[in-house]
């Protein structure tokens, strides 16, 4: 067993739990409770079910292939960060509105592997003179001057 164990908790996702057996190069993972007491035990054969994408792979289906299909390219739209750690999408960059934030999000969930996405992408809307900003830590009615 390595030092320290390297654990899951039940209410980890299988990948999440998969990519970490990887990560560590363990065959096994106690799985336990939220006082750390053993309640059951994880085989790779548990986790044959799910295949772990490498990083670089899921990056290149998101920004070849899933960022292209759902932002317009005529729109004001940039993402300007793409990357991957762990099967953990982060995000960002502006698009045109909060409605392809939202789009860009899911459909990057969608894809095979992507265990997490961090949302740094902001969406602009200049209708009024005002610019509205959709984005981690905005809620939808707030407004700014720009």
């Amino acid at each position: 067993m390595s030092t320290p164990a390297v654990t899951v908790h039940p209410e980890q996702r299988v990948a999440a739990a998969a990519r970490g057996m990887e990560r560590h190069r363990v065959d096994r993972l106690p799985v336990v409770d939220e006082e750390d007491r053993l309640i059951g035990v994880a085989t790779r054969r548990d986790l044959l079910r799910v295949f772990p994408r490498k990083d670089d792979e899921i990056r290149r289906e998101v920004t070849d292939a899933v960022l292209p299909r759902v932002l317009s390219p005529t729109g004001p739209c940039a993402v300007t960060v793409v990357s991957v750690r762990d099967g953990v999408v982060t995000l960002a960059g502006r698009l045109a509105d909060r409605d392809a934030v939202a789009l860009a999000v899911r459909s990057v969930w969608r894809v095979d592997g992507v265990v997490g996405v961090v949302n740094h992408l902001t969406g602009l809307t200049d209708l009024t003179g005002l610019t509205t900003e959709a984005g981690p830590g905005v809620s939808p009615g707030r407004r700014r001057v720009p």
